[in-house]
Order: structure tokens, then sequence, then C-alpha cells
């Protein structure tokens, strides 16, 4: 097994009450708070007898971003995988072979800049860029129907999943624990203190979700204690149809694919399948 057991994490308390007794701080403090990201990789896929290419591909400001392209096993779909704020691409290498094992799907997931093997430091506007790299490298290769790329955002990522289904069409889009936005995070664990005029970072899903014209699925753990259930109930009223929500009982905010099982990427399968193919593209 590679799942590590920290795999995102936020400490809100901390930042806003350094904020706040600083008067406001600059952005570096700010991500220092928000962004875990681990430089080692720990493994890789083939540790786990899958098939993959190991991708470097540049943003448009000149960083070297590191991801793995894992090819599927039949289904039509692309799947651009924005992973959350903890670790890197490694961390998430058991949830990789069960989602290769019974979607079927092509799988690319990356590192965001400072993460793993991509150079850089992470940022809001950073992450945006690196998405953006990601997907233009993705309607580049040969192998891979631009028509059928699917987003799946996890917990931070989600919010970057979101912002780049604004800038560049996708088949659908997958929102797995997703938050309403940051200054709505920090409001959670110092309800007393003014947030939205300290955090800088905004990462703002909810004034964006309403942008996206995609099929929309959204999960959450019914359980999550890092972000509540509630953020994904609230975006999923801001959002247009057609979409879909599904709840996942007793799981938390890093065990959504475990807890959910089988069950869970049945509920993929019959989203991209029947949501996904009734869908007419541009």
């Amino acid at each position: 097994m590679f799942t590590f057991e920290i795999r995102d994490r936020w400490m809100f308390p901390v930042l806003i009450l350094i904020l706040f007794l600083a008067g406001g701080c600059v952005e570096a403090l700010e991500n220092s708070f928000i962004f875990f990201p681990d430089k080692r990789i720990y493994a890789t896929p083939r540790d786990l007898d899958l098939t993959y290419e190991e991708v470097y591909f540049t943003t448009q400001d000149g960083l070297r971003l590191n991801g793995w392209w894992i090819p599927g096993t039949g289904s039509p779909f692309t799947i651009l995988w924005f992973h959350g704020n903890g670790g890197n691409i490694s961390y998430r290498l058991d949830n990789i072979k069960l989602r290769h094992d019974v979607l079927g799907t092509n799988l690319f997931i990356f590192d965001y800049r400072g993460y793993g093997r991509s150079e850089g430091r992470p940022s809001e506007a950073g992450t945006y860029q690196d998405g953006d790299a990601a997907i233009r490298y993705l309607r580049g290769r040969a192998d891979v129907d631009p028509t059928g790329i699917v987003f799946l955002g996890e917990s931070l990522g989600s919010a970057v999943a979101v912002e780049i289904a604004t800038r560049h069409h996708c088949a659908a889009l997958i929102l797995e624990a997703p938050f309403l936005s940051i200054a709505e995070m920090a409001k959670e664990s110092l309800p007393f203190l003014p947030i939205a005029s300290l955090v800088r970072t905004k990462y703002d899903t909810l004034s964006k979700i309403g942008q996206v014209r995609v099929p929309l699925l959204i999960v959450h753990g019914e359980n999550d204690e890092i972000v509540p259930f509630r953020h994904g109930e609230r975006l999923f009223e801001a959002a247009s149809e057609p979409k879909e929500f599904y709840a996942i009982k007793r799981a938390r905010h890093n065990d959504l694919y475990m807890v959910g099982g089988q069950a869970y990427l049945d509920t993929i399968n019959r989203f991209l399948n029947k949501t996904v193919g009734d869908t007419p593209l541009p």
C-alpha cells in the first residue's frame, strides 16, 4: 500500500491568528499555511504493476512540471486529475490503481509547481497556470480525444479544476470534497475575526461554479472533518444543470475512495457513460 495518512490538511486557525495579529501579511506567508508539498517521490505506478509514462511539460512562465500518464483499458475518456494540497502524486498511488482498474479511463495526474519533481513554488495564480499547461499538454497528445477530457479535482484541486473549467472546455467535471473559498474555510476555524479582509488567497469556487456549463458530479464525505459537508451542498445548489451530488456515508476528508469503494466508482462510471454520453459536445 502506498497511501499516506496525511494527504490534505489545512492550518487556518494558525494562519488567521498570525494575519490578524500582524495586521495582514504577504502572500508567501499565507502559502506556507495552505500548501504542503513534498518533494520526494516515494514510489511510481510501476511499483503497482501499472504501465505509465513519466511526463514533463512547461508552463507559460517557464516552469517544468512533472506528471504521470497512465493509459486506460478501453474507456474513451481521459481524466485530468488535480490533486489536493498535501504531498505529491506519489501519495495517490492506491487511488490511481483503483481508478485505473475500475474506470478504465486514461489518467493524467501531475504535480503543481513546488510539488514532487515540479519546479517552482506553489501559489493560487501558479496552480492556475499549471492547470492551463496540463490541459494544453493533454490536447497535444495524439492518443487523447480532446472532446473526452474530464476534470477531476480533489480538495484544493477542486478549486483549481473549477477555475480551469471556466477557461477551457471539458467533457465533465468531478469535484471531491470541494470547498467554497479560502475565506469561508478560514471562517470555519475563527468565525469571530474579519477573515475576508485578511486573506489574500481566494480560491473562490462559489463565485465561479455557476459559470461551468458541463455535466457536474460533486462528491462529499458526510463525516468530512476538514471541509464541512455543507460546503459541497452549497456548491451544488449554486451550480448549473446538469449536475449530481453523491454523499458517501461515514467517509472523512482523505478516505473517500476507500470508504466509497466500488459503489462510488460505479457512480462515476454511470455518470460518465450516461450523463456525458447524452450531452452534445461543442
